[in-house]
């Protein structure tokens, strides 16, 4: 009996000793608030836009074709070489037509003998005349065959003019200042006039050839803004609309509208670029392209969502317009005021707590938040 009760009194006090053991155990520590740098969703001013695919074309280019035929001599450029006016870019064989140019110089000096033979002899019959000596018929006959020489050297003299005229064809020349395009023949080519030697353009006067759809006739007027972008979405060029076509393009069902590019761009002639065409602004919520992430096809952003006297971020689904800049703006998923989370995003999670820190000075990044431990 004693026994017994020596092994209850031992088990009541080793239950009681556990129990304070359990007792004194302190409670685990709160998960520690990570600093985020935030900034309030408010409304701003975004333009209303599309892109669109557009060509750049210039209001200066030739496609340099011969006017006569033969071989082709000698080629003085290259694809891609700037040229000046009046510079000679080829030379077709000019040997026959230089043959029919002296042919005609030697009919004219012929003709100019006649005709200074005549000249002298009719000064001689009109005095034989006023003399008496001849009749009246005989001078007439002098007068007339004067008259037929002096016809015949004009027209010797106008045909030589042509012929050398003729021979400035068998040189190509650029028309205007210019940069040389592909070159498709070879020197010994045999070339005639629907052959296509070269082409010049002016890289100075560009535009934009845009093709807008049919649904935006009533938008579309002349001022409106155009940027002109690469791939990358980068802008290549700024400029506003200044011709609109009063006419649809039937093949296309589209609008023809066109935007003079600077000359201080790079782009070039028929280069394809997109056109970047506001319409309008309206106050809408912008987000910077570093807060937000993509997840399956879907974009979301963090927001500090107020907790427990504190702060958690709370991913929030987003549809966004087309990225403007640095930002992007909401078309839905933000109100008026959310706080929208800029640093850390890589570390968050749904729920982790956060502690949004002041605005920072203008100008500076937002600081760096440390790994979850």
């Amino acid at each position: 009996m004693p026994h017994r009760i020596w092994a209850a009194t031992a088990a009541t006090t080793l239950a009681l000793a556990l129990t304070a053991c359990k007792q004194a155990a302190p409670p685990p520590p709160a998960a520690q608030a990570m600093p985020v740098a935030v900034q309030q969703s408010s409304l701003s001013a975004v333009p209303v836009s599309d892109t669109y695919v557009s060509t750049v074309k210039s209001r200066r280019t030739a496609t340099m074709q011969p006017q006569v035929d033969g071989n082709i001599t000698r080629i003085f450029v290259a694809s891609g070489q700037a040229v000046k006016a009046g510079q000679l870019l080829m030379q077709i064989d000019p040997l026959k037509q230089t043959a029919a140019v002296q042919s005609q110089q030697g009919t004219e000096q012929q003709q100019r003998a006649t005709y200074q033979y005549n000249q002298v002899d009719l000064a001689r019959q009109k005095a034989l005349f006023e003399a008496g000596v001849i009749s009246k018929q005989a001078y007439e006959i002098s007068l007339q065959s004067f008259q037929n020489s002096k016809g015949a050297v004009d027209s010797a003299a106008a045909l030589t003019v042509t012929q050398q005229q003729q021979l400035a064809y068998y040189q190509i020349r650029a028309p205007f200042s210019g940069i040389v395009g592909d070159i498709p023949v070879h020197q010994g080519d045999y070339v005639s006039a629907t052959t296509v030697l070269t082409t010049v353009d002016e890289n100075q006067q560009l535009e934009a050839y845009i093709y807008l759809p049919t649904e935006r006739a009533a938008d579309v007027r002349n001022g409106l803004a155009v940027e002109l972008l690469d791939q990358a979405g980068t802008v290549l060029a700024k400029s506003n609309i200044n011709f609109v076509s009063p006419q649809v393009d039937n093949g296309l069902q589209s609008i023809l509208a066109k935007a003079p590019i600077p000359s201080s761009s790079k782009l070039r002639n028929l280069q394809v670029v997109n056109a970047r065409v506001t319409w309008s602004t309206a106050q809408t919520a912008t987000v910077p392209v570093l807060a937000v992430t993509r997840i399956g096809g879907q974009f979301f952003v963090y927001v500090a969502t107020p907790k427990d006297k504190g702060y958690i971020a709370h991913q929030t689904l987003v549809v966004l317009g087309e990225a403007i800049g640095n930002s992007y703006p909401v078309v839905s998923g933000l109100n008026s005021g959310d706080k929208v989370i800029l640093s850390g995003i890589q570390f968050l999670q749904e729920g982790v707590p956060v502690a949004p820190l002041p605005p920072a000075p203008a100008g500076a990044a937002p600081p760096a938040a440390a790994p979850k431990s």
